[in-house]
């Protein structure tokens, strides 16, 4: 397994922190952990896909993002002992991560210092994303940003996206009316294919969003 994210971390903090996990399994829909449960373990995404959603003040569901394998989530539950969860995650599809509790990370930190390096570049990844987002919320308009969203989750899906245009439209914080709208358009210019409940992307080239 390649784990992405830690690309610049050295081999042997991975394995280190590779070696206290526990291997967990999900089905589809199962959820990890809901929002406001204790936050008490990092998961590194092993197999399948995750998403990340919270529930609005007006009671409606929100995805915030979907994660794959190499990827992670719950790395908050290794900085604080006194954290809940603050969002559900759920599994999109069968998975498997592996688990590290924070009562087990902290031993090995003592004993081997070098693993707060895995720690580091996730919360790195996160911060980078996060200014990300906070740009294009910024400085492009909806129809950019379904492009982006929709750009992302082609890589993560190798062209074919299962999703529903609601969770597009979550993702790029816009309406589905706008997903809809941008889609089609994309449809005629040949650029994507709208399948059986799936986006096919045909040129992600074409699709991959410019710098801003």
């Amino acid at each position: 397994m390649e784990w992405q994210l830690f690309s610049e971390v050295p081999p042997e903090s991975v394995q280190a922190v590779l070696s206290i996990a526990r291997r967990r399994t999900f089905a589809r829909g199962e959820v990890v952990f809901h929002r406001g449960d204790p936050a008490n373990a990092l998961h590194l995404i092993a197999e399948g896909r995750f998403a990340v959603r919270i529930t609005t003040p007006l009671g409606d569901t929100a995805t915030l993002a979907v994660r794959g394998a190499g990827d992670a989530f719950g790395e908050l539950a290794l900085v604080s002992d006194e954290l809940e969860r603050s969002a559900t995650v759920q599994a999109l599809e069968g998975g498997e991560t592996r688990s590290v509790h924070r009562s087990d990370f902290d031993r090995l930190r003592q004993e081997h210092p070098s693993v707060d390096a895995i720690l580091v570049a996730i919360l790195a990844e996160r911060v980078r994303r996060l200014s990300e987002l906070l740009t294009e919320a910024y400085y492009l308009s909806a129809d950019a940003r379904v492009v982006r969203r929709l750009a992302d989750l082609a890589e993560l899906y190798d062209g074919s996206v299962p999703l529903p245009q609601e969770a597009l439209a979550e993702l790029a914080g816009t309406s589905r009316a706008t997903v809809n709208r941008v889609v089609r358009e994309l449809e005629e210019r040949g650029v994507v294919e709208l399948g059986r409940s799936r986006t096919i992307v045909k040129d992600l080239d074409r699709l991959r969003p410019k710098p801003i």
